[in-house]
């Protein structure tokens, strides 16, 4: 039976819940998400940083609709699970553009996006997240809108009002067609629990070392777990270890920690 992208979309939109949050290892090319499917992956999320990193970008921005575009199909085309991708501010200047990157999405068989504030006004987010809903609704298709409040990863607004100024955005991006809100930067569990007690949608956050686990996490309400460009940051820098070993002591034991190659190239059967 072919899985179509409508199904991939329902099975994605399930994996939702506490207290059993999805947990998501997020990718940046097809060997890296063949890797965490094959460590047992419900779904494949995309870090937009690691992506940009991968192709000579930074981070913020800087990557073209196309070449992201490019490595989401390449991804979802890799792997049997479905795939949510991580679209930055939605690469395009306006809700118009961003309406041309959602559809590029749906194209490529992605069951998920996620579209980020960052230090651009919650009404602008808004109006992006509209314009991505209407895309989606108007194609027939299903595609989870994660809507990323930057409020506390980059530290907006005063301390003592950052809680209440992320609900707001919260509330209005759930209004303009949000099926989720991911608030990173957060690890204090009376936050995250007043978070998971006052948004209506599934609440996702970021985690990390000396971060809660994904079960307390869930115990605190939260539906969706992601590690962000962390994975992609412990790859590289596994790669500066070994360049490092090599270059300094002249020696080559950080390799051992590596996949063998056998089953590396195992994962790679059909040629993608």
């Amino acid at each position: 039976m072919t899985i179509t992208q409508s199904d991939n979309a329902h099975l994605f939109r399930s994996l939702h819940t506490a207290p059993a949050p999805l947990a998501l290892a997020n990718a940046w090319d097809v060997a890296s998400a063949r890797v965490i499917e094959a460590a047992g992956a419900p779904a494949i999320a995309t870090t937009s940083a690691g992506v940009a990193w991968s192709l000579g970008s930074p981070d913020g921005d800087f990557l073209t609709r196309e070449r992201a575009l490019e490595r989401i199909a390449r991804i979802v085309a890799a792997v049997a699970v479905p795939v949510t991708a991580d679209i930055e501010g939605g690469y395009g200047t306006d809700a118009a553009g961003v309406a041309e990157t959602v559809a590029g999405v749906l194209a490529a068989g992605a069951v998920g996006v996620n579209i980020e504030d960052g230090t651009r006004p919650p009404t602008e987010l808004a109006t992006r997240l509209a314009a991505a809903r209407q895309t989606v609704d108007r194609s027939g298709a299903d595609l989870f809108l994660n809507a990323r409040v930057d409020t506390f990863l980059l530290g907006l607004g005063a301390p003592d009002t950052r809680l209440k100024e992320t609900l707001t955005r919260a509330r209005m991006y759930v209004d303009a067609g949000a099926d989720g809100i991911f608030v990173p930067g957060v690890t204090d569990t009376t936050t995250i629990a007043a978070l998971a007690g006052s948004i209506s949608v599934p609440l996702n956050v970021m985690a990390g070392p000396g971060a809660p686990t994904v079960a307390e996490l869930g115990a605190l309400g939260v539906a969706r777990v992601s590690l962000g460009s962390g994975v992609a940051q412990a790859a590289y820098a596994a790669a500066r270890r070994a360049a490092r070993d090599l270059f300094g002591a002249g020696d080559y034991e950080s390799l051992a920690a590596g996949i063998a190659f056998p089953e590396l190239d195992a994962l790679f059967p059909d040629g993608h």
